[in-house]
């Protein structure tokens, strides 16, 4: 019983954390949808990321 207490607030992070994930743009088509573009690891400066187009490619936008 006293492991309940411990996983409690492991579920409920774990449920926050996919509340907002729908929000960000997932692909190249929603980034680009959102006036952004897919920059390799990084965005330059003015641009900060916003979302993943891939697995090494970050949505950029100002």
């Amino acid at each position: 019983m006293r492991i309940l207490y411990l996983l409690f607030p492991f579920f409920l992070l774990l449920i926050q954390g996919a509340a907002g994930s729908s929000l960000v743009p997932g692909n190249k088509k929603e980034c680009h949808k959102q006036k952004g573009y897919c920059g390799f690891l990084k965005c330059s400066f003015p641009f900060v990321t916003n979302g993943k187009c891939s697995r090494f490619f970050f949505c950029c936008k100002k």
